[in-house]
């Protein structure tokens, strides 16, 4: 009589990763609107593009909003990206959780930097 102890976690299917799947397309959605946006606003802008063309462009509430979200999408989508990699690639360990911390601290400094641009424009 064979006795089964535990959870038998399914490690590999249809549906494993599908969660970070769709994070990747969505956060890839929200880059491409953003840029879209921005590319709009460059071209319909007169003018030589100047520090104050810039400033303007980021001076509404609702492009400091979605700037600011783009930011956190760019980040998020990063993060699975190179997570992917180091899980995919680096097989020791220590070295790959070593990485990891250095990645999200390294994307968590490039998004409070950017943050602090954005909100002082």
């Amino acid at each position: 009589m064979s006795v089964n102890y535990g959870y038998k976690r399914l490690t590999t299917g249809a549906h494993y990763g599908g969660r970070d799947w769709i994070a990747q397309r969505v956060t890839a959605a929200l880059i491409v609107l953003f840029t879209l946006v921005l590319l709009l606003s460059v071209l319909f802008t007169s003018g030589p593009i100047s520090y104050d063309t810039w400033a303007g462009i980021f001076a509404p509430q609702w492009m400091k909003f979605l700037t600011l979200v783009t930011v956190v999408a760019l980040a998020w989508h990063a993060w699975i990206g190179v997570r992917d990699i180091w899980m995919d690639y680096v097989k020791p360990t220590g070295i790959r959780l070593a990485l990891h911390v250095f990645t999200i601290v390294w994307l968590l400094g490039c998004t409070g930097w950017a943050i602090q641009v954005l909100w002082r424009v």
